[in-house]
């Protein structure tokens, strides 16, 4: 075991060279943070923050249900206390997470045992917004964690205090995976692999799973990753490796490195601290960075992963003087690539939230493409049906050099199947063309219907104005009848 403290790494630093020894934080002007801002005092260790590179989603306080606010990033300053909020589950919010593949569809967890999936408008919310575009019901006790396939569309992942993971389909509304007897004990963290053929967990009962979803099948375990009995977080890394953080016996937070091929004996384990923070690990898979923010923290460490020993370098910590409520991570594509910024970090304090930018510094103003290879872009390679048939896809990668210009998001449409179709068999054979068939018909139905209803709207609308011109005629006569 080794203490990472800076004192104790600097004479490696001197001998290490790396473009990220230099990486440093600085916190945004206050006119550029968004405040007055109830953030959710709920006693549960997820970020509360999701951001992309159009909107910022915090979780906040409400009054009988759960909301979360969804802020445009250009909207800092002070946030008025009657701004809409999303607010459709009748108990807290534990969980929210932005679809990769479409910057205006965002899923939501909640105490309610209930998730659900909003589209918001593209210039953001003018009114409350309180029907989802599909609310997903399976779990029997609340939901405290969602998360997107990262290469499959509307495919999303949801796990609850009920010990259960439920994989969905998102654009038929139905559960595709449920993985029942595998977790004796609360989840505390889900991550899918870099395209999507896997997951990895951590549980209450001291283990960290990787498991092939669509076998049902736990493939690697270990037990007692950590041994204190404070909450663990795994990530996958892009080579395939799992990064965790938990508690030692002595209740000093740790962080370690496993190989799912052999996970008898740790690649690396450190020592960090005594703090009693569950740290929140954000993993950068283009430049092999991950950032650790610890729940009532005060500071943002990184590291560094190669291939080299000890595996995980200490490369610096931001600090600031208030602690963080949670933490919201943009996605690379978000970042202003001529400022040399390699991470966002939108930290969220009692009543604000504080953007964090980590610059490389660069003395020139050209494209630093060493800072910023080809990153994975929005677009989906493979749909739900493709994914759950067994076709895996890599992320499509886009290239940053002249920054990021989002595309037309397309609208998150959800096809419900016929109650009276043949239930979905576990036979994955037979599972594609029952949801094939269930999304290709619908269409033209679906197109039809969209016709009624914009004729309908049209007859509306002119009804509307012609009444307008009664009330008018109305008054006027009103008027001179008071004369």
């Amino acid at each position: 075991m080794m203490d990472i403290s800076p004192s104790a790494d600097m004479f490696k630093r001197v001998v290490r060279q790396s473009k990220f020894r230099h990486v440093f934080g600085q916190a945004v002007k206050n006119d550029q943070c968004y405040d007055d801002i109830r953030v959710s005092r709920v006693t549960w260790d997820s970020a509360f923050c999701a951001v992309n590179p159009k909107f910022v989603a915090i979780i906040v306080e409400a009054s009988g249900g759960g909301a979360f606010m969804v802020l445009p990033l250009h909207k800092s300053g002070r946030i008025d206390k009657a701004y809409p909020t999303v607010c459709g589950h009748t108990g807290p919010v534990l969980d929210i997470d932005w679809c990769p593949h479409n910057d205006q569809v965002i899923a939501s967890g909640s105490e309610d045992c209930t998730v659900m999936v909003w589209q918001i408008p593209e210039n953001g919310l003018v009114t409350s917004m309180s029907e989802p575009v599909v609310v997903l019901e399976g779990h029997s006790k609340r939901v405290g964690i969602v998360t997107w396939h990262p290469t499959a569309r509307n495919v999303l992942l949801s796990a609850g205090c009920d010990n259960v993971v439920i994989i969905w389909n998102v654009g038929t509304g139905e559960a595709m995976i449920t993985l029942e007897d595998m977790h004796p004990d609360i989840i505390f963290s889900v991550c899918w692999n870099r395209n999507g053929s896997l997951i990895c967990t951590a549980c209450k009962d001291k283990k960290i799973r990787v498991i092939d979803p669509r076998k049902e099948e736990i493939i690697a375990e270990k037990d007692k990753a950590h041994e204190g009995a404070r909450p663990m977080r795994a990530i996958f890394l892009s080579d395939g490796k799992v990064f965790t953080t938990g508690f030692s016996r002595m209740s000093e937070r740790q962080l370690g490195l496993w190989d799912p091929d052999n996970m008898e004996e740790p690649v690396s384990v450190h020592e960090m601290d005594t703090s009693n923070g569950v740290l929140l690990p954000f993993y950068d898979p283009d430049t092999n960075v991950v950032y650790l923010c610890g729940k009532g923290d005060s500071s943002i460490r990184y590291f560094e992963i190669t291939d080299e020993a000890p595996f995980v370098h200490y490369l610096n910590t931001f600090t600031t003087k208030e602690p963080q409520r949670g933490m919201g991570y943009m996605p690379k594509r978000g970042l202003d690539v001529n400022k040399c910024e390699i991470a966002r970090f939108y930290k969220l304090h009692e009543r604000k939230c504080e953007p964090i930018i980590m610059t490389v510094p660069r003395k020139s103003d050209l494209f630093q493409d060493d800072l910023y290879p080809d990153t994975a872009g929005p677009e989906a390679p493979l749909e739900a049906e493709e994914w759950i048939e067994g076709k895996n896809g890599d992320p499509i990668l886009i290239s940053l050099k002249h920054g990021y210009i989002p595309g037309k998001n397309r609208d998150l449409k959800v096809v419900k199947k016929n109650i009276l179709d043949n239930k979905m068999s576990k036979n994955t054979e037979n599972t594609a063309p029952a949801v094939k068939t269930a999304t290709s018909t619908p269409s033209i139905k679906s197109e039809a219907k969209l016709e009624e209803v914009l004729k309908e709207m049209k007859s509306l609308r002119e009804l509307v104005s012609s009444q307008e011109k009664r009330i008018a005629k109305l008054e006027e006569q009103l008027s001179k009848m008071d004369i």
